[in-house]
Order: C-alpha cells, then sequence, then structure tokens
C-alpha cells in the first residue's frame, strides 16, 4: 500500500494526479489530501473536483484529518509514503518534526519506523529559505527525493519543481534503497 499525500501546489496538481494514475495500476494507493488541497478553489481548478478525482483514481476515500492519518504508520503501515506535490511550507515541517495536517502527520508516522518517504518537491523557496530543509531530508534515512529543476530561473531563480513523470520510477528505486539520480536535471 501507498500513502499519496497532495499538498496545496495547485499548479502542479495535474501533473501529480497524471502521476498518480500510472501509480494507481501498479500499486494499491490511499490518498492522503491537505485541508488546503481539499478546500480551496483556484484558478487551476475547484477543489471538489480534486477530490472526486483523486478518490475516483485511488477507489479510495481520502484521508482528510490529522486523526484519520496518525493509523498509517503503526495500525496500517504503508509499503511507501509519497507526498506529491510537497510544498516548502510541508517540507518544512517534516523536517522540524511538525504534524499539524493529514499529510505531515501521514509522513510522520510512516517514518517512526523507517517507512520510505519520496518527496515531489514544487516550491518557489527551495534554494533560498527552504535550502537548509532539502539538505536536512537528503542526508535522512529512507527519505528519496524525485529528481527537480528550476521551472523559471530568470523569474522564480529560487523555485524547483520535481520531474512528476519521473515519480514512478523513484519510487521504485526507492524500494531499492537508491536515490534516483541525477537529483537535479
Amino acid at each position: 500500500m501507498i500513502g499519496y499525500g497532495i499538498c496545496g501546489s495547485f499548479c502542479t496538481h495535474e501533473r501529480s494526479l497524471r502521476a498518480l494514475e500510472k501509480i494507481a495500476e501498479k500499486y494499491d494507493v490511499i490518498p492522503i489530501v491537505t485541508p488546503i488541497a481539499a478546500e480551496t478553489d483556484t484558478r487551476f481548478g475547484k477543489a471538489r473536483d480534486l477530490l472526486e478525482r483523486v478518490e475516483k483514481i485511488c477507489d479510495k476515500k481520502a484521508v482528510r484529518t490529522v486523526k484519520d492519518a496518525e493509523p498509517l504508520g503503526p495500525a496500517f503501515p504503508l509499503d511507501c509514503m509519497v507526498i506529491a506535490p510537497c510544498t516548502g511550507n510541508t517540507l518544512a515541517k517534516i523536517a522540524c518534526g511538525i504534524t499539524d495536517t493529514s499529510v505531515t502527520m501521514a509522513a510522520k508516522a510512516h517514518m517512526r519506523h523507517e517507512g520510505r518517504l519520496v518527496i515531489a518537491l514544487a516550491t518557489n523557496d527551495a534554494m533560498s529559505s527552504n535550502l537548509q530543509n532539502v539538505a536536512k531530508l537528503l542526508n535522512k534515512k529512507n527519505v528519496y527525493f524525485v529528481p527537480m529543476k528550476q521551472d523559471d530561473p530568470v523569474l522564480k531563480p529560487h523555485s524547483l519543481v520535481a520531474d512528476f513523470t519521473l515519480l514512478e520510477n523513484a519510487i521504485d528505486c526507492s524500494f531499492g534503497d537508491v536515490q534516483l539520480r541525477p537529483l537535479f536535471i
């Protein structure tokens, strides 16, 4: 079973859902959605439509609360936890052990048993205020990143976004305890 966390990087939701469709063909997936992603309508789409699509792809109701996410480590172990997209906010919380959303709680519950965590980063501050958190998690056992690149080096010089087409491969590599490389593409 794979836990699939979705955070509020709304401009990457479509890429994440395309990757999720492929992953759900291969693995049993339980969706976990942050309150921001589950409740916020944006120019990229309506929250209700996101939830409906995620639940249809996974054929499961999305985990949306901290309480419902907590058993995903001890009581209901996951083979792997994925966060795609992982915002800078969520990345910082995981690096600092903060568990105030469904996704951060699922990650913490999963990681306390040394479970694999695969992060598909999507944040405008990865190479500035969040660089220390990227480094901290790169050095942590069983944490893997989906290869990433700058999406707009001129207008967003500190931004990094995962290549969601590599997500399935990154998951597979994590099962062999390997970080998919090159990390920065």
